[in-house]
């Protein structure tokens, strides 16, 4: 585990009056992306290689290539496609792991409390449904959620801009009232793209593995309980009041 240190406060910290909806990622912000990393750089390869009578080094040299060839595509998040690529049964390993799926520190805690505000939250995820479902199982992960969204069921990644642009479509969110958070670089300069009013980035996604860069610009917290304080704050000052209308428009009668 990485040393607990404490962690400035995001700037700026949300203002949930103009804030209707939250869109949080599943690995690496709600939880831990130590599976995901132990599956697909321990697991998986070493599994892979000895069928094939593969070391770990040598299993690794020929499967990087094939992951880095589909990163930041749809199919490199599907497991469908990683399993006909590689003849492993990929959700029967998945199922075998389940016991390294867990949330990240303060994350249950932080969405129990994010309820008072009577926002919607959506869990948005490039996780296949399968990998989805076998994580939800684990952990209860759906209770937490109004909506769980996968970006298979619009056929972008959410590095796309589009994703939120069918996101929209499909879920009635309105960008320039959400706010978003993520581990992935890529995925947050794509909600820039998209206008996303609200985001952060979350800075240590594996609790095993030291923090990573920021991304420019966007503000960063180490885990979502960094924005617990402001949650609090609106609690204490009433809890979830109406939003007020997007600028310009009048206010509901």
């Amino acid at each position: 585990m990485t040393e607990d240190f404490p962690a400035a406060p995001p700037d700026p910290m949300p203002d949930w009056r103009r804030i209707d909806v939250v869109c949080l990622d599943m690995d690496g912000t709600v939880l831990d992306l130590h599976f995901d990393n132990l599956f697909w750089l321990e697991v998986l390869p070493r599994r892979w290689g000895a069928v094939r009578g593969l070391g770990y080094d040598e299993a690794m040299a020929q499967l990087l290539p094939r992951f880095n060839a589909k990163r930041g595509t749809l199919d490199w998040y599907c497991i469908d496609h990683w399993s006909e690529e590689l003849g492993l049964d990929i959700p029967a390993l998945k199922h075998e792991l389940r016991d390294e799926i867990r949330y990240l520190d303060g994350a249950p805690g932080f969405l129990d409390l994010l309820r008072g505000l009577g926002k919607r939250v959506l869990l948005t995820t490039n996780a296949h449904p399968v990998s989805l479902g076998v994580k939800d199982a684990q952990t209860g992960l759906g209770r937490h959620f109004d909506e769980l969204v996968t970006s298979h069921e619009f056929g972008v990644p959410k590095e796309s801009p589009e994703f939120w642009q069918k996101l929209r479509q499909a879920h009635g969110v309105d960008v320039r009232r959400t706010l978003f958070v993520d581990d992935s670089a890529a995925v947050l300069h794509s909600a820039i793209a998209a206008g996303v009013a609200w985001l952060y980035q979350v800075l240590e996604p594996d609790s095993t593995r030291p923090p990573h860069a920021p991304v420019a610009g966007i503000p960063g917290i180490r885990r979502l309980a960094d924005l617990q304080p402001s949650v609090v704050a609106q609690l204490a000052a009433g809890g979830g009041p109406p939003s007020p209308p997007p600028d310009g428009a009048p206010p509901s009668t």
